[in-house]
């Protein structure tokens, strides 16, 4: 299992702002998948699909759950890299479960 904190809504596909900035928040999470996801040594993925589930523990309850997903993307990215594979691969499962703070996610593969 891999636990980040919460993704930021600056993660979002609605997020607004100069790409520029948005690019360096998406980088910085992209490395912390690929370094967790190092760090809790996965095994590698029999070939064909890769299910993944997420459960989400948002901070509070102000976020919009449609939404949290499209956070997701970067995350994605960096355990699919850590994996060597391709995170078209990923045939992922959301759960929205009741706040905690500070939030969290947590990715089972």
């Amino acid at each position: 299992m891999i636990e980040l904190p919460f993704p930021p809504s600056s993660l979002s596909g609605h997020a607004k702002g100069h790409w520029r900035r948005k690019a360096a928040v998406t980088r910085k999470w992209r490395a912390w998948a690929l370094a967790a996801a190092l760090a809790a040594k996965l095994d590698d993925p029999a070939p064909g699909d890769i299910p993944i589930l997420v459960r989400f523990y948002p901070p509070d309850r102000r976020g919009d759950r449609t939404n949290f997903p499209n956070r997701m993307k970067p995350i994605f990215d960096g355990i699919a890299q850590a994996l060597k594979v391709n995170d078209a691969r990923f045939v992922p499962r959301f759960e929205f479960c009741l706040p905690e703070k500070p939030g969290r996610v947590e990715i089972t593969l």
